[in-house]
């Protein structure tokens, strides 16, 4: 007998039942961990049968792929609102906002972990696309623009190249734990170490004179 689940399936179009499918995954895949959850378990909670799934999706390295862009889609948008907020602050402020808000999304997802192992050759590599295209070029401009207002004693190359590292090794690092801290914790303590110290003393004041 169809259960009214089904029913409610049946009825949509099938954009919205694309939609139905990618956000079901996302609260299963992303919530307990990946590949944790199989498509039989994400079946059951749409109630909606595999081979309705397979329609839209032919396998399950699409689907997760999928649900990573509609992620990254969702951090894009908080980045670039945030960003926007942030116009006119000091400019290690908006370094150090930027970069604690995308390890904070970035992590909600565990992106970096998928990046640096974890999932198949082709999804680390997608992964690895999005953050580069996402996080760390919009990182980049930031920094290529402080050295234009001549706030930078340091190139912007490296800068980017220590931030980069910074972030995917806390959110892999066992150190937060150990030391009682949260991610974002510790990459506020490498920004004041790292970032900080290569602001010129005063270069904002002379910047903005």
């Amino acid at each position: 007998m169809e259960t009214m689940e089904t029913k409610i399936v049946s009825a949509v179009s099938e954009d919205q039942r694309t939609t139905m499918i990618v956000d079901a995954a996302s609260r299963l895949f992303l919530a307990p961990g990946l590949g944790r959850v199989s498509m039989d378990d994400l079946a059951r909670e749409l109630g909606m049968s595999k081979k309705t799934i397979y329609r839209h999706f032919p396998d399950k390295h699409s689907l997760i792929t999928a649900v990573l862009d509609q992620q990254f889609g969702v951090i894009e948008r908080a980045l670039a609102a945030a960003a926007q907020d942030d116009e006119g602050k000091p400019f290690g402020e908006r370094i150090q906002r930027f970069l604690i808000a995308a390890a904070s999304k970035l992590g909600q997802i565990g992106a970096a972990q998928l990046a640096t192992g974890r999932g198949d050759a082709a999804l680390r590599r997608h992964v690895e696309q999005r953050i580069d295209t996402v996080i760390y070029r919009r990182l980049d401009e930031l920094f290529q623009d402080g050295r234009r207002r001549g706030l930078l004693s340091a190139p912007p190359e490296l800068l980017g190249e220590i931030t980069r590292g910074a972030v995917e090794r806390l959110m892999n690092s066992q150190l937060p734990s150990d030391l009682n801290y949260t991610a974002a914790d510790l990459l506020r303590a490498t920004v004041d170490t790292v970032l900080y110290g290569a602001i010129r003393p005063g270069g904002e004041k002379e910047a903005g004179s």
